[in-house]
């Protein structure tokens, strides 16, 4: 085997070292991007529901002073939403 056929070999490693990082450098990219929008995802669903826990206990209590069940309500909602998934 002579050098120049080594040195082909050795370049073409090197390339495909040098590809290899490069790609390695993408997938590191979008594994922070990922992140980033996993935190934001994270901290709008927390968001959202402290403001859906908020928004029911307003309508419960708003419901207690008309005088009415949110348990019975939702009982019926259920009994409804079954009735549904049957006529499907």
């Amino acid at each position: 085997m002579g050098f120049g056929s080594t040195a082909k070999k050795v370049q073409k490693l090197a390339d495909t070292a040098e590809k290899l990082y490069s790609k390695l450098n993408e997938l590191r990219e979008q594994v922070a991007e990922m992140r980033e929008k996993l935190d934001s995802t994270s901290e709008r669903v927390e968001r959202l529901e402290r403001e859906n826990a908020r928004q029911r206990a307003l309508l419960e209590a708003i419901a207690e002073e008309q005088g009415i069940d949110p348990d019975d309500i939702e009982a019926e909602q259920a009994v409804a939403d079954g009735a549904g998934e049957d006529d499907s």
